[in-house]
């Protein structure tokens, strides 16, 4: 069964990789997938939190700051050192198949820390905001999972990592966005209106 989910998981690699590359995707996705293309989205929501919110938007960003830290460092150091899993752009038998958009990177590829962070972030924000902007749900998780895709797009993750990468991060958004409510109930914040 482990065999067979590695085929489809290589054949889906191949499609999103391959075949699927076009001239737009290949001018985007680089730079899509960079933590620097973001850097206004997160001032404005920060700004936004804190405008609205004040105290609780001061706690809602603290909390997605250790989201996104505890993502990183779960995927980063505890779970690549584990399975150890060789990136396909490094793959000795697929490297010439590759079409490998960034530099490949020396790291493992299981799981993507690019999807833990992004769909932390972003589960963590769509439970944080709550119901208020349950409009916006879909945006935040189209651009986790855009910026995941990207990952396999440029050639640096398995389709088994961003998707496993995902699950993770969202666990992570769920546990934080708990422990975050655990605090803001004692210190009784709530939303200004």
């Amino acid at each position: 069964m482990a065999e067979l989910i590695l085929q489809f998981d290589e054949w889906l690699f191949h499609l999103i990789n391959g075949r699927l590359h076009n001239g737009f995707f290949d001018a985007i996705m680089p730079y899509w997938r960079s933590k620097y293309v973001w850097i206004p989205l997160y001032i404005f929501l920060f700004s936004f939190l804190l405008i609205n919110w004040q105290k609780r938007g001061l706690l809602i960003i603290f909390f997605a700051i250790a989201t996104v830290g505890l993502a990183d460092f779960t995927s980063s150091k505890v779970v690549k050192p584990l399975v150890q899993r060789v990136r396909p752009c490094n793959n000795g038998f697929l490297k010439v198949e590759v079409r490998a958009l960034v530099r490949c990177g020396g790291g493992y590829s299981f799981t993507s820390s690019h999807a833990t962070n992004h769909f932390a972030l972003a589960h963590f924000l769509v439970l944080a905001l709550g119901l208020r902007f349950r409009r916006f749900r879909w945006l935040l998780w189209s651009w986790a999972a855009s910026i995941a895709f990207g990952q396999v797009y440029v050639g640096v993750h398995y389709p088994m990592d961003i998707f496993s990468g995902a699950m993770l991060g969202i666990t992570i958004g769920i546990v934080c966005f708990e422990v975050m409510q655990v605090i803001q109930s004692k210190m009784k914040l709530e939303y200004a209106d």
